[in-house]
């Protein structure tokens, strides 16, 4: 009977140990979670990272072949050609429309988790109160009882009780 009370309050142990593992241990749901929402950021730097690189890279077959395109940006860094005039503005701040923004560094930041020691003691805290709580109701339905009992004296096979005198 004792033994599967200790097997039950186990059970119980183990059962609270995993639960709460499963939940916010190392490789938990919380954890789980954060990693997920990381991936979905870096893989939206990326993309945006990737678009620039498409684009810088059109921008640069563009300028090895096409010579008007080289004279347009020639003229936007005050270039000029033999024969040809400027006329420039005073005031007027150059045009600059390719500016790249690479975006912002991404940090990889620790995951909250619990312990794995940690887990392990509320597994043994939940064992022992599980256990403790069925003795407490063992000894309250009367299964266990702490009386001293005495033994039966016997005098040669005719049991012997001991009874006031009158």
């Amino acid at each position: 009977m004792i033994k599967s009370k200790i097997l039950f309050a186990a059970f119980i142990g183990t059962f609270f140990y995993t639960l709460i593992s499963l939940i916010a241990g190392r490789n938990g749901l919380i954890c789980y979670s954060h990693l997920k929402d990381e991936k979905i950021r870096i893989s939206l730097q990326t993309s945006q990272i990737e678009s620039i690189n498409k684009e810088l890279n059109f921008t640069l077959t563009a300028l090895k072949n096409d010579k008007d395109l080289i004279r347009c940006y020639a003229h936007k860094l005050d270039y000029v050609q033999d024969n040809e005039k400027i006329v420039k503005i005073r005031g007027l701040k150059p045009f600059q429309n390719n500016l790249y923004d690479p975006g912002t560094v991404l940090r990889h930041t620790e995951e909250k988790y619990i312990p794995e020691n940690i887990l392990k003691a509320i597994g043994i805290i939940f064992f022992l109160l599980s256990f403790m709580i069925f003795i407490l109701i063992d000894i309250l339905k009367g299964n266990i009882s702490f009386k001293i009992k005495k033994e039966k004296t016997v005098i040669q096979g005719i049991p012997v009780y001991e009874m006031p005198q009158i």
